[in-house]
């Protein structure tokens, strides 16, 4: 069974079909044979119960690509990772837990010499060349200084910008596909400073609800509600329906269309936990309905911000988290966008710390040069320009992690005035395109969920126990690149996500925790909803008599894919979680770090 056209918008246009309901059941054909490839992709109705039987990476590789025929156009994105990510192969670390987009590659960080020798070819799973030489010399580096504005000053006057800092709000505007002419654009120190500075600037006096679409606990969002609360507002939280976990449609548009005072509607295009995608017409039904819509576009793949859908709409706000390196260097900054319209909605009086900028290393000098908004005196104060020189044991780490920014002369002297700043992440997402990055995405994130599902617990006087349940979007044409998941044991006990994760990273591979919650289950799933729901802490809804005051949802391994991975990094996974076939995985782990006097793995 060959999949459908490369991309599902082809099927909509190549047939010339003016009518709407025929252009429909092309779409519902194109998706079902889409679903049916991905099922052909592994041995037809195999499982398998054994984790040393499992087929070979090449053998199973080639039959992804016998199903998935387009899958060898988007090996362009392989020779980018050999070329400029080639630290992914070298260290066989997979990185499944990367939220945002990427800025820089690695090959840029590391200032390259041509005379090295080139290591020895990497056997791969793609016809990419093999990796450049290895590294020696870090690339300069910019910092990062808090700023002590509110926001709508910061949004009206900005104040004097480095060199640098023009040009990166310049690429990222244009990565973002915005315009300056509709959007302001300000840098903060992570996710959780954007929610926050919004919620202290939003007036909630006159606007009082914060109706929020998470089907996970964020701990950004809670930051946001915490603020948002101290000013009076109402929160809401959409409801997610057991089992699909889809937007409870009903309640939603209910609580959109109350004719009262409105407020913030925040609202993600997708989970990054389960990878369900949501339609933009909330943000539209938000809109009419007198909402400020906030679009959190942080899960989004690359190039997603090009869909038709935000030219149309134009939320409001925009938040969006950018990192420095995939696999190498997780800590970045966020950047928040506001409508220009929306500007003088906003209180002008309240200033929160959050807001950042960006200074070179050589410009000292210059941080309190030019600009007189930065003579603070005050020793209790914070400088507008003050220059983070050691990270608080008090304070995330993220915000005071410098940033590599790339220099095409390779110039040992920085300019604030004339080096040029180059995003090579970002430009290989330009590069791949929204078509290449996003089909690749869905064969890949679509065939770890059939692989997972076909991993079964030996039979136990007939009972049939699966080894990993999937929650949320299943296979499916328009899911998004996440998946959550959790490991259960040979008599169906679920084994402890925070475990599971302890173990890959043993095994040289990242995971994510997470914690669904908002979850609406009709009377039909009653006895599910006693037996699967658990507090934080890990106690079960149906023994605890304080359920009404508590927060209750289901903890779960999430897994994250982006334009960078491949198939050898899916096997990986899968190879892995296939070892909990083994009923004594654990157990031998735990035996197996102390032999070698390491830390204990706690159950």
């Amino acid at each position: 069974m060959q999949s459908p056209c490369f991309n599902c918008i082809c099927c909509q246009n190549s047939h010339g079909e003016k009518n709407p309901s025929s252009k429909i059941g092309i779409i519902i054909t194109c998706h079902r044979e889409f679903i049916d490839a991905v099922a052909s992709s592994i041995q037809p109705n195999s499982q398998f119960t054994n984790h040393e039987c499992l087929p070979s990476c090449a053998e199973l590789f080639a039959n992804l690509q016998e199903a998935h025929p387009h899958y060898s156009q988007t090996n362009l994105a392989d020779e980018i990772r050999a070329n400029e990510y080639y630290h992914l192969t070298l260290s066989k670390h997979v990185c499944f837990d990367y939220i945002g987009n990427g800025l820089f590659s690695y090959y840029q960080q590391q200032n390259m010499i041509k005379s090295h020798p080139i290591h020895d070819s990497i056997a791969s799973s793609s016809s990419a060349p093999p990796p450049p030489p290895p590294p020696t010399h870090n690339e300069p580096f910019f910092n990062i200084s808090y700023k002590s504005v509110s926001l709508t000053t910061q949004l009206l006057y900005g104040g004097q910008e480095s060199d640098i800092e023009r040009k990166m709000r310049k690429r990222i505007m244009k990565y973002m596909n915005l315009s300056n002419h509709d959007y302001s654009m300000v840098f903060t120190a992570n996710q959780s400073s954007a929610f926050k500075l919004l919620a202290d600037s939003y007036p909630f006096e006159s606007n009082p609800n914060l109706l929020t679409v998470y089907d996970h606990e964020n701990e950004a969002v809670e930051g946001m509600i915490d603020n948002a609360k101290k000013k009076g507002a109402k929160v809401v939280s959409a409801e997610f329906s057991w089992p699909n976990l889809r937007i409870n449609s009903r309640k939603l548009r209910k609580t959109l269309s109350v004719k009262k005072k409105q407020g913030l509607f925040v609202f993600p295009l997708q989970s990054k936990v389960t990878g369900t995608r949501y339609s933009y017409q909330w943000m539209n039904i938000a809109q009419e309905n007198g909402w400020h819509v906030v679009f959190e576009a942080s899960a989004l793949g690359p190039k997603d911000m090009e869909t038709l859908g935000l030219s149309i709409f134009q939320p409001d706000f925009l938040i969006c988290n950018f990192y420095k390196v995939f696999g190498e260097n997780p800590s970045g900054f966020c950047c928040l966008f506001v409508k220009n319209s929306t500007i003088s909605q906003l209180n002008k009086s309240s200033t929160s710390l959050g807001i950042i900028r960006l200074v070179p290393v050589d410009a000292k000098s210059f941080e309190h040069k030019n600009d007189s908004s930065s003579s603070i005196s005050s020793e209790n104060s914070v400088s507008e320009f003050q220059e983070i020189k050691q990270v608080s044991d008090q304070e995330p780490k993220t915000l005071f992690e410098i940033l590599n920014w790339g220099n095409k002369s390779n110039e040992k002297t920085l300019s604030t005035t004339t080096t040029s700043l180059e995003c090579r992440g970002l430009d290989h997402a330009d590069k791949l395109g929204l078509i290449l990055t996003s089909s690749r995405a869905r064969y890949l994130i679509n065939w770890l969920i059939n692989a997972l599902t076909r991993l079964q617990h030996p039979h136990t006087e007939d009972i049939h126990h699966p080894l990993v349940k999937i929650y949320g979007s299943k296979i499916h044409f328009n899911r998004g690149p996440a998946v959550s998941f959790n490991v259960f044991d040979w008599k169906g006990q679920k084994i402890d996500p925070t475990l599971v994760q302890k173990l890959a990273d043993r095994h040289n591979i990242s995971l994510s925790c997470a914690f669904l919650k908002h979850i609406w289950f009709s009377k039909m799933y009653d006895d599910e909803k006693n037996t699967i729901l658990e507090s934080c802490d890990g106690d079960n809804y149906n023994n605890n008599k304080k359920k009404e005051k508590m927060s209750f949802g289901v903890s779960v391994i999430s897994v994250s894919i982006g334009m960078l991975t491949n198939f050898e990094d899916l096997y990986k996974l899968w190879s892995f979680i296939a070892r909990f076939l083994d009923a004594d995985f654990v157990e031998k782990e735990k035996w197996r770090y102390k032999a070698l006097n390491q830390t204990t793995i706690e159950v």
